[in-house]
């Protein structure tokens, strides 16, 4: 189970406004407990509209309580150089995660040239070089792209250097793939063997290191959020967003607690809660049980309980303050999956 409010959050950025305050708070009350901000790209957030990323993320900060935690999602090299000092000032926030996701693709800058990205490698180890610094123990998780069209033997040897000395704990490897009516798709292409085992290779580094084992007898504050895909455990999350597993206890979920590392795996590390120890609640709700949606009205849940029942929602459907036809609410949705399409069209012929 998780306790977020991405979809919240994502709307405010997608939409292209200012998140207002009210919005942590509000969640926080429904018995929110963990905010993921993303989008396409986070750190461009802003620049439509006169105003910047780290304007909006001191605005949250305000609003969230203590034992809650605000997660930064996937910002690409350009952006966030602009911001450096006050991303490092945030990310060391006690209630943001020291965590950052900023793909890389390549370390060869005629693949990233190519590729038609705006940031050479250099930019890159300027982001992560200042924030490692900055910001001890901050977790960055990278994306890498094996087997773009014209990508040569010593290209790909120069991001087996990269992944080799950042030893990212986090890391999406990617064997390329040619998406139809692209012009990546009408390039030379790298013969599918050699994708195949430069992936196998970056593949078999990874796996070669174990990024957590320095957290080994060290006491954490960590916020549970979820359950276990072997239903096992409950999961957490300490403040560099590295997964912690934790006991399956009832008065755990949504809390934040205290632990004492005790194993480390590759993908995880797990923690025995300290004896005494102070547990946080971050809201003056409990946790949603898992199915449950925040932010109902009254009139919305009892829509979706008549549904599942069989029987007929009403003609008019609340949502907030805001009462939407059904039928009106229908034309709505058609019209902007229309347009969405046209966009993608669009965007397809442009790419």
């Amino acid at each position: 189970m998780t306790f977020s409010a991405s979809f919240f959050v994502v709307g405010r950025i997608l939409s292209g406004r200012t998140a207002e305050p009210r919005c942590s708070s509000d969640a926080h009350r429904q018995g929110v407990c963990e905010i993921w901000l993303t989008s396409e790209d986070t750190g461009a957030y802003g620049k439509d509209i006169g105003t910047d990323l780290p304007t909006l993320l001191w605005r949250l900060v305000e609003e969230i309580p203590q034992g809650a935690m605000l997660r930064l999602g996937m910002t690409n090299p350009p952006y966030i150089l602009e911001h450096l000092e006050e991303m490092a000032r945030i990310m060391n926030h006690p209630r943001v995660y020291a965590f950052l996701h900023v793909p890389v693709q390549s370390a060869s800058d005629s693949v990233l040239m190519d590729m038609k990205r705006e940031y050479c490698a250099d930019d890159f180890r300027r982001v992560v070089d200042f924030l490692k610094d900055r910001v001890p123990g901050i977790t960055i998780a990278t994306d890498i792209i094996c087997g773009f069209p014209g990508e040569t033997e010593e290209d790909f040897q120069e991001t087996v250097e990269l992944v080799r000395h950042y030893r990212f704990p986090s890391l999406f490897i990617n064997q390329f793939y040619p998406r139809p009516g692209t012009p990546a798709a009408r390039m030379e292409q790298v013969p599918a063997h050699t994708k195949k085992q430069r992936t196998k290779e970056l593949s078999q580094l990874f796996h070669s290191y174990n990024p957590y084992d320095h957290q080994v007898g060290k006491r954490q504050y960590v916020l549970v959020t979820e359950e276990s895909f072997d239903a096992q455990y409950y999961v957490a999350h300490n403040k560099f967003y590295e997964q912690v597993l934790v006991p399956k206890r009832s008065e755990f979920k949504g809390k934040m607690i205290e632990v004492d590392i005790y194993e480390a795996g590759k993908h995880f590390l797990k923690g025995r809660p300290v004896d005494q120890s102070e547990v946080f609640t971050p809201s003056i709700s409990p946790p949603l049980e898992k199915g449950q949606v925040s932010g109902l009205t009254q009139e919305a849940a009892a829509a979706m309980s008549s549904s599942a029942r069989g029987t007929p929602p009403p003609a008019t459907i609340m949502i907030g303050s805001w009462s939407v036809d059904r039928e009106r609410l229908k034309m709505l949705i058609a019209g902007l999956t229309l347009v969405a399409a046209i966009l993608s069209y669009i965007f397809e012929k442009l790419d």
